[in-house]
């Protein structure tokens, strides 16, 4: 009795203590309520500052802390029935790995850090009952605390028998697994799960959105132990532990939800207006790598993207623009991919070996608590609305490569495992890069016979990139300067700050829709018609393309994504031209065909120019002529004498490797050839 006296009054000087607080802190808790959720954010610098015996409750007896200072701010008459969510909990105390947890952590206030693993669905929890006595018609109430519904034992009257229940308060609740982050983990460990329970508020919809499969959340909580039951029905010894969460911060940002501020937006106004600011945007993208003038202005653009649209039949198409460098090893084309997984929110990096078809679309995994099969999100689905990149794409196996065509061009990836058929959403833009087949760039062999990518797969990048690391002393100069000022460690370069970059592309993605312009159509196509009807002086009677409608469709968008960069709600024939330009960039190193000097889309999407393919069917055909006149067997010399005027011994001689390659001719003996 008398320790309960003591107790007591330490109670009431601690809710005076609150109430204190909160007298002085009466305008932040106003801004911090959110409109009719009774919801106040408290930053533990505050409490520290005000009360230390405050502070020190609160790490030491979080729960009964928390109930007293709600207790204190709802006598306060500030807000009915509030609850208290802390934020910035002091590091150096609270903030742990999930592997260090101890058991001397069990109800202390922690702060935990990770990638949400698996989320199960809402649903309601009764957290409160309250009960009817049939013998006295005394009313008992009940906590709800064990995962087993509790009755009351007994009643003041000594009734011990059943009890009419009648209500129940329900809050929504959720578990989340919890995984540690990879950047966290040293050498081999593999990383470790914890429960995370969510209660009222911190599931409500908007932040259910934040908390999906593969988001990076911190979450404040105590720790509890959860009891553990046998096969007998009675309670292990050894306990499990969870986190009660009392607050859950996301760490995932995409660019609509990045927040801008006045100066922020002064300073936005300000770049805006800078007569250089591609330039200056593009130079800002990795500084520490050399030139690149071109890659870096298209990855650029594709931090911006196009403009999603649909169509007239209800079909949509694509704002996102996809970007593919191959290059030569040691030319900085990882360093470039993974600054962008960094700038950009929601920005994944996955690479080569390491990824599978499940890893990047989705896969469907055992529920060891729902005892069904779960969705687990893969890197798409992941980075929807931010930015993949994709290196050593061409060190992935070709099936798990081939996952990527839907969701590249469809936007989407559609699931039909075990009993689940899903549609996830993947609005993503891909920056992928890798190595030439040999590992380098052979110079006798044309480019697009290197790539060793499906030629489906290579007609959804917008724009591709070669990247010959050939000697230059003036080039190499410029470069081991620039390498070597980066190594010293103190040099200072004329760049945007990569926060304010970040910024300005959240702004302009947020609220730039542009539309094309007469001008800007005018000009696109005009190039279009121009390029597809050059004239070629090709003796085959097979025009090569020079380009399709699907490189219309990526000069459309990186014009948008130019106009959206100067803040522009029309894209006029500047943008137009420049996106013209940095394409011709592009096909000038995949798709020239050397021989009629033209470009031909063919040679970059199969690798033979239709130049070359005119001169294949050219030499089959004079075969098939020469079949019915000599029979089935044809001497070489007499195809020689019938094809020389048309063609060269060397282009012959391509040709006939082709066609016996796809196995059109054979030769049955030396000096004769047959077809099959």
């Amino acid at each position: 009795m008398e320790t309960e006296q003591k107790q007591k009054p330490k109670q009431e000087d601690l809710i005076l203590e609150a109430k204190k607080f909160f007298d002085t802190h009466k305008q932040e808790i106003r801004e911090s309520v959110r409109s009719g959720s009774g919801v106040v954010k408290l930053s533990f610098p505050w409490i520290a500052e005000f009360s230390p015996t405050l502070s020190e409750n609160l790490l030491q007896l979080p729960e009964e802390t928390i109930a007293i200072l709600e207790t204190a701010l709802e006598e306060s008459n500030l807000i009915e029935r509030p609850r208290i969510r802390l934020v910035d909990l002091p590091a150096t105390q609270v903030k742990i790995k999930i592997r260090e947890i101890r058991a001397r952590h069990l109800d202390q206030l922690l702060w935990i850090e990770g990638i949400v693993r698996q989320a199960s669905d809402v649903r309601p929890q009764v957290v409160n009952a309250r009960f009817e006595c049939p013998s006295c018609g005394a009313i008992l109430s009940v906590l709800q605390i064990d995962r087993k519904f509790r009755e009351p034992t007994r009643c003041s009257c000594n009734w011990r028998g059943a009890f009419k229940l009648l209500s129940k308060e329900m809050v929504d609740a959720q578990r989340l697994v919890l995984e540690e982050s990879p950047d966290t983990l040293e050498g081999g460990e593999q990383p470790r799960r914890l429960n995370v329970f969510l209660k009222e508020d911190l599931v409500d919809p908007k932040m259910e959105e934040r908390t999906t499969p593969g988001s990076r959340v911190m979450v404040f909580g105590v720790l509890k132990e959860v009891p553990v039951p046998l096969q007998t029905g009675a309670i292990s010894t050894r306990f499990d532990i969870a986190i009660e969460a009392n607050n859950i911060v996301s760490r995932e940002e995409s660019f609509e939800d990045l927040e801008i501020n006045e100066d922020d937006m002064k300073e936005i106004r300000e770049l805006s207006a800078d007569p250089y600011l591609f330039k200056r945007l593009s130079q800002s993208l990795a500084p520490s790598i050399y030139g690149f003038e071109q890659i870096k202005e298209s990855v650029l653009l594709q931090l911006f993207g196009g403009v999603k649209k649909v169509k007239s039949d209800g079909g949509a198409t694509r704002g996102d623009i996809h970007v593919l460098l191959v290059g030569d090893p040691g030319v900085a084309k990882s360093v470039l991919l993974k600054y962008v997984s960094t700038i950009a929110p929601k920005g994944r990096y996955v690479s080569g070996k390491a990824v599978t078809a499940a890893g990047l679309t989705a896969a469907v995994v055992k529920d060891e608590f729902l005892r069904g099969w779960a969705l687990e999100a893969g890197a798409m689905v992941l980075a929807n609305k931010g930015v993949l990149c994709v290196d050593e794409i061409e060190k992935m196996d070709e099936h798990d490569r081939s996952t990527m065509h839907e969701s590249m061009e469809q936007q989407c990836v559609t699931i039909s495992k075990a009993n689940i058929h899903a549609t996830l959403r993947a609005e993503t833009t891909v920056l992928a890069a890798g190595n030439p087949k040999l590992g380098r760039f052979d110079p006798y062999t044309p480019i697009p016979q290197q790539i060793d990518i499906s030629p489906a797969l290579l007609s959804r990048f917008d724009i591709i990139f070669i990247i010959r690391d050939l000697p230059n002393k003036i080039q190499d100069e410029a470069i081991a300067t620039h390498v070597l000022e980066e190594h010293k460690q103190d040099v200072i370069r004329d760049v945007i700050n990569p926060k304010l970059l970040k910024k300005y592309i959240a702004y302009a993605k947020q609220k730039v829709k542009p539309k094309l312009t007469d001008g800007a159509i005018e000009e696109i196509k005009s190039f279009y018609i121009k390029l597809r009807n050059q004239s070629v002086k090709s003796d085959s009677v097979i025009k090569p393309i020079p380009i399709t409608a699907r490189q219309l469709e990526g000069i459309i968008r990186l014009s948008e994504a130019h106009a959206k960069m100067h803040l522009r709600e029309e894209v006029n024939r500047e943008d137009a031209k420049i996106a013209i330009k940095l394409l011709k960039y592009s096909l000038m190193q995949v798709g020239s065909d050397e021989e009629t000097k033209s470009f031909d889309i063919d040679k970059m999407t199969t690798g033979i120019t239709s130049s070359k393919r005119g001169k294949i069917l050219l030499v089959r055909e004079v075969i098939a002529q020469l079949e019915s006149k000599l029979g089935k067997l044809i001497p070489m010399e007499e195809l020689h004498k019938e094809i020389a005027d048309k063609v060269t011994d060397i282009e012959l001689e391509d040709a006939l490797s082709h066609l016996s390659k796809s196995g059109a001719i054979f030769m049955p003996k030396k000096g004769f050839i047959q077809r099959m």
